[in-house]
């Protein structure tokens, strides 16, 4: 099955060409497939996903704007480099925005909202335990954008929106590697997420939700000469 044949259709009309190939190439870097500042190799993906160059060349010009890839002049382009202050300022602006979409949540999410997202958690777990990371990071994803739509505040999801797309992939490579945080440490931080939830207590989860993308971005940073893999 061929990355776009994968992609799930959106209910109601049937996905265009450009959504297609834009999706399933966003798909292909954030999950790592291009290393970091390598170039894109537009004739290979072209084959991949069955088009021609020109909807190819329109989905890059798509996820530039959106920061994970740079266009290079009459060069083609390549996956966009986040050095480690890229990261620190990225994901200081993802907790504090996550932190109050959990405080807001908290205090405007449904029942059936809450239970929707326990069925993602519990869905998630088990993708964690098959060791199915592609799987496992759809569910974390939709645990993180409900709890943004639960807040109730369109100034609040389109700031998110903003920033979302570019975190996906670094957020998405800190599970892997030896010298990565374990990834169980990220679900067990979900289970905190949940909990506190469940219990509607907005200051803990906003703390929780801030701390958690603390972690994530420290995960990605490498080990320090002569230090042993974190356990």
């Amino acid at each position: 099955m061929s990355v776009i044949e994968a992609e799930e259709e959106r209910p109601g009309r049937a996905p265009s060409l450009h959504s297609e190939v834009l999706a399933s190439l966003r798909d292909f870097i954030v999950e790592g497939r291009i290393p970091d500042g390598e170039r894109v190799p537009e004739r290979e993906l072209c084959e991949r996903f069955g088009v021609s160059r020109t909807p190819l060349r329109e989905a890059l010009k798509v996820l530039a704007s959106e920061g994970l890839i740079e266009l290079l002049p009459n060069r083609g382009a390549r996956v966009r480099i986040f050095s480690a202050a890229d990261r620190r300022e990225l994901f200081d602006v993802m907790g504090g925005l996550e932190g109050l979409a959990g405080r807001l949540a908290c205090e405007r999410a449904t029942d059936a909202e809450i239970g929707e997202i326990e069925r993602l958690h519990t869905e998630m777990y088990g993708h964690y335990l098959r060791r199915d990371l592609p799987a496992y990071f759809r569910c974390n994803q939709a645990i993180h954008r409900a709890i943004v739509a639960a807040a109730r505040n369109g100034a609040l999801s389109a700031t998110y929106e903003t920033f979302a797309t570019r975190a996906k992939r670094i957020r998405y490579v800190a599970n892997l590697g030896e010298r990565r945080i374990r990834w169980g440490e990220a679900v067990r931080e979900h289970e905190e997420i949940l909990d506190a939830l469940q219990r509607r207590a907005g200051a803990e989860l906003s703390d929780i939700l801030f701390h958690h993308l603390r972690n994530t971005q420290a995960a990605t940073e490498p080990a320090e000469d002569g230090a042993p893999p974190e356990a």
